[in-house]
């Protein structure tokens, strides 16, 4: 297969690849707790404010994902300030960012000098082919960090996630979960961001969670496979891209989309079943 010959060959292949398999693996774990906790509107939030940080950081000639990492994080933790603290609406904090962020971002990268239009493509949509080794690195120091987040601190990120009033009658430090969960949720956003694009990231969120979600219930199970099933479809829709020269980000989202359809049909098909045999 060309792939897999093409894989050894060049780098930015395997650089490619290598992101693929982090991403999966950080998106799906904190996937898990942004969809357990009802807050995919905030998920996206974060990552079109991202695009504020990254407009500066391109006027400023430094480096963009930086730049969008301090702005998103700054977005998350403002954001989860204001909600906590009852000044503002959570949906309503989460717009007036959303749309600052881009105004920002679109503003800075018409002031740099010599801005084309084509340097947004890469972030809005995703270039992959564009990974670094350093972007591979941080990519896997943060599925490093997440797994053994996921090992040690489940429990408490599990109570927060779906009921704050029971796990701060726990004794669980709900505030301190909550502002740590919304900075990791922005880095991991940013982290990922070359893989699919500020556009088409959230979707790297959320789908594999939903595609899981329709066998299980537990919380423990979906943190441990959703992972796996983003892994899977980030893989599949790079070889697919490789393959028949489409966006990567694009062919990922429609692997999912099929995995989750599939999913869905097994599940109406065995509930039928049951139906038939428990008239």
């Amino acid at each position: 297969m060309d792939f897999i010959s093409d894989l050894f060959a060049y780098g930015y292949l395997t650089n490619a690849l290598a992101a693929c398999v982090l991403s999966g693996i950080a998106c799906g774990i904190i996937g898990t707790y942004v969809v357990c906790r009802r807050m995919v509107f905030l998920a996206g939030g974060i990552t079109h404010a991202s695009f504020g940080g990254l407009g500066i950081a391109f006027y400023l000639g430094t480096d963009p994902i930086l730049g969008a990492m301090l702005f998103a994080v700054c977005s998350a933790l403002g954001i989860e300030w204001a909600s906590d603290r009852g000044r503002i609406r959570e949906d309503s904090a989460i717009g007036i960012i959303w749309s600052v962020g881009m105004a920002v971002g679109a503003l800075f990268m018409s002031l740099r000098p010599g801005y084309t239009s084509g340097d947004l493509s890469a972030y809005l949509f995703g270039s992959i082919v564009t990974v670094t080794r350093s972007d591979v690195a941080a990519l896997g120091a943060l599925s490093l960090a997440l797994l053994a987040g996921a090992l040690f601190w489940l429990r408490p990120v599990m109570y927060v996630a779906f009921d704050r009033s029971f796990a701060r009658s726990r004794g669980i430090r709900t505030r301190l979960i909550s502002y740590a969960m919304a900075a990791v949720v922005a880095v991991t956003i940013v982290l990922s961001i070359r893989i699919m694009g500020i556009v088409l990231l959230i979707s790297l969120l959320t789908m594999p969670v939903v595609a899981v979600n329709m066998l299980t219930r537990s919380y423990r199970t979906i943190v441990w496979s959703a992972p796996a099933v983003a892994v899977a479809a980030n893989v599949a829709g790079l070889i697919a891209s490789y393959r028949f020269d489409v966006p990567p980000g694009a062919a990922i989202i429609f692997t999912l989309a099929v995995a989750i359809v599939s999913v869905k049909l097994l599940t109406l098909r065995k509930k039928t079943q049951a139906d038939e045999n428990h008239p």
